[in-house]
């Protein structure tokens, strides 16, 4: 079962956050060789998606390191989103890792 994180996403600025993915004793899990991916709807069906730049940072570690620049984070319109992060292993197994509700803020200072 995927662990639930809720974020905070602000419209216009840079956004950053690391993730650490344990294995079922606890320890992170190495990720040598997995993929990652990650996105935002406004629901479950929406068919509009925004994509996380999603990769793994550290593999030994168990980091994943989600990111969105400044002009991707004011394409998202303001609101609640909900929001999924995907593993991939090697042998293509695919796992949910962290699952949760994004809250995308206005910008107010338009530079």
């Amino acid at each position: 079962m995927a662990t639930i994180s809720n974020l905070f996403v602000d419209a216009g600025s840079s956004y950053s956050n690391i993730i650490t993915v344990a294995s079922n004793t606890g320890a992170p899990l190495n990720l040598t060789g997995y993929t990652v991916k990650s996105q935002l709807r406004k629901s479950y069906q929406s068919s509009v998606a925004y994509n996380f730049n999603a990769s793994v940072l550290t593999p030994t570690a168990g980091q994943v390191r989600l990111e969105l620049t400044p002009v991707q984070s004011e394409a998202i319109p303001p609101g609640r989103y909900l929001y999924d992060v995907e593993i991939t292993a090697p042998t293509g197994s695919r796992t949910r890792v962290v699952e949760g509700v994004v809250t995308v803020t206005p910008q107010i200072t338009q530079i």
